[in-house]
């Protein structure tokens, strides 16, 4: 409890000055004071020796986005009306990526192959040309070969991915017992966030991709630099590091180390959204039930 109230307490920077700003301007920006007694960094993981994990699982939940607990890593989605230093946890892990922050970028979640931003660019922008523009050009045929006359604009339909197109987040993870400490510990290994590809942006029922998996642990320095709104008390904003880390959210288990090749859950509980349910709340008893089971004489 005091670990979570001195991560919480750390993290109230989003407004910095705010109460001593003559103007706009100042508002975040700490004092010479403030700057030298600054130690906000996130709280290191201790280190944890192999022969102390007693047992360990492998999981991978889906972070639903729709629901209200989880509304705090999908908001805000516009913008342009709102102040720097709130952005949703998509538009962080965009931005990291493009500055070059984040660099632990992959394209499957065993982090085998790395995904640059050019790889990506295809999911995040679609460019078609309309039927109009299609017709145009058939009846200018030669004139648009010759290069004498160029495409209008307004012939050209193009869509961008947006962080309030994101549907949810994959997330990995690893739950162990460390028989050192006699405790049940979770450690988030890498997100994804799933969307559908920016061709297929309003359409019904589109089908979901998964944009990319980052390993969580290189981008914690950076998910501590942002913040995701508090609703109870707005001067004491969570990082998104510490959202994360101490599982401020709600997932559901999709599928689980196994061996059959960790197939997910959905493939052998097919068609049927209740028994999936079930099954990965079976899961999560599975793993709840072997702490509670070390303390049975």
């Amino acid at each position: 409890m005091v670990i979570l109230f001195a991560a919480g307490a750390t993290s109230a920077s989003a407004q910095s000055n705010l109460l001593n700003a003559k103007t706009p301007d100042e508002i975040g920006k700490k004092t010479p004071a403030q700057l030298i007694s600054d130690n906000d960094k996130p709280l290191p993981y201790g280190y944890v020796h192999d022969r102390d994990v007693l047992m360990g699982k492998t999981v991978w939940e889906i972070i639903d986005l729709d629901e209200r607990i989880n509304f705090p890593l999908y908001y805000p989605i516009d913008t342009a009306n709102i102040g720097k230093d709130r952005r949703s946890l998509f538009s962080v892990l965009l931005n990291g990526i493009k500055s070059g922050k984040i660099t632990e970028v992959y394209a499957d979640d065993y982090f085998n192959t790395k995904k640059t931003l050019k790889d990506m660019q295809s999911s995040f922008k679609y460019v078609d040309t309309t039927q109009a523009g299609i017709d145009e050009i058939n009846n200018y045929y030669d004139d648009y070969k010759a290069g004498r006359k160029i495409l209008d604009p307004q012939f050209i339909n193009t869509k961008d991915l947006t962080a309030q197109d994101i549907s949810g987040y994959k997330i990995k993870g690893y739950w162990y017992f460390d028989k050192r400490q006699s405790e049940l510990k979770y450690r988030m290994l890498g997100i994804c966030p799933v969307s559908p590809e920016a061709r297929d942006i309003g359409a019904e029922n589109p089908d979901v991709i998964e944009l990319f998996w980052v390993y969580f642990p290189a981008i914690r320095n950076v998910l501590h630099e942002a913040k995701a709104f508090n609703d109870r008390n707005s001067a004491m904003p969570f990082t998104f590091d510490h959202v994360l880390n101490s599982r401020r959210f709600n997932a559901v288990i999709y599928k689980e180390e196994n061996v059959y090749g960790d197939r997910q859950i959905a493939e052998y509980m097919k068609e049927n959204s209740q028994m999936q349910l079930l099954e990965s709340e079976r899961v999560k008893d599975k793993i709840r039930d072997f702490e509670q089971d070390m303390w049975n004489y």
